[in-house]
């Protein structure tokens, strides 16, 4: 593993792939030998990945930390990622094997709050799922991530996953989340999962059944599920943070092609660079 720094000053790494495995229709996972990044991140965060030694696609791409391997005396060896096989990069990036080299930079962006509450309501669409399996490992006191010794885990009393895709085909690492302790429930449009529904079904009949206890929801997804999210949760008046999947080029504030309409205090709104500010915003700060 070799170690260059970019124009920031973030390490770039050289790394090996460990592991590239097909999860769910059309959905891969790498597992990449990154020290460095594995011990140093927080549910939330994300990193830039390119294909080393090539130039074709030239810019990386931002992907969300899915897990990584227990601690070994404070430190960690690799971290997994989740992609979707869709474009270029990703079409090259799901023919590789185990010992090719990847070049990867971060951890990127901020994480997930840590407050407590008594219920902690992760709503993932798509491949929305992928920065919730630390997240809810965490929430539950199960492990800690990242250096800060500010930042505690065990701070929700109980952890809902509320997930939905297009057909049961499509969902990846249930066994997984299932292994937390988590409450998993589904939604699938087609109906191959219990009746047709999308997740924000889910989420309203959740919020009715959770009234009176404390709620934080976690959102992760396409863009217009996350803004359904944001309106129910504004209605039952709980707090709702969004992790947007906005494109990047870079991952560390440099080509501004990541921003998103932010509201600021004064009633007036500007753009804000996911990879810096983001990507996890309150959904009350975002103009859909």
């Amino acid at each position: 593993m070799t170690v260059q720094a970019c124009s920031s000053q973030l390490p770039v790494v050289t790394a090996t792939l460990i592991e590239n495995a097909q999860v769910a229709k059309g959905l891969w996972k790498l597992r990449i030998e990154a020290p460095e990044i594995a011990s140093s991140f927080t549910p939330g965060q994300f990193c830039m990945l390119r294909i080393a030694d090539r130039t074709d696609p030239l810019i990386g791409r931002a992907l969300a930390i899915y897990s990584t391997d227990p601690k070994v005396d404070g430190r960690r060896s690799w971290i997994e990622l989740v992609y979707q096989v869709k474009g270029r990069m990703t079409t090259q990036l799901h023919r590789m094997v185990a010992g090719q080299r990847l070049q990867v930079w971060g951890p990127l962006g901020n994480s997930f709050s840590a407050e407590r509450v008594d219920h902690l309501v992760m709503v993932a669409g798509g491949i929305g799922q992928t920065p919730f399996l630390t997240l809810a490992r965490e929430a539950l006191g199960l492990e800690s991530f990242g250096t800060s010794t500010t930042r505690q885990n065990g701070y929700a009393q109980h952890v809902h996953l509320l997930y939905g895709a297009r057909s049961a085909d499509y969902f990846a690492g249930l066994d997984e989340f299932r292994q937390t302790g988590l409450n998993l429930e589904l939604a699938t449009d087609d109906g191959s999962i219990g009746p047709p529904q999308r997740v924000t079904d889910l989420l309203k009949k959740k919020l009715v059944e959770l009234q009176g206890q404390s709620i934080r929801i976690v959102c992760c997804g396409p863009e217009p599920m996350m803004e359904a999210v944001s309106e129910i949760a504004h209605q039952h008046q709980v707090r709702c943070e969004v992790s947007l999947e906005t494109p990047m080029a870079c991952g560390i504030g440099i080509c501004f092609t990541c921003v998103a309409k932010v509201k600021q205090e004064d009633g007036s709104w500007d753009y804000k660079r996911t990879c810096i500010e983001g990507p996890i915003f309150s959904s009350t700060e975002i103009i859909w």
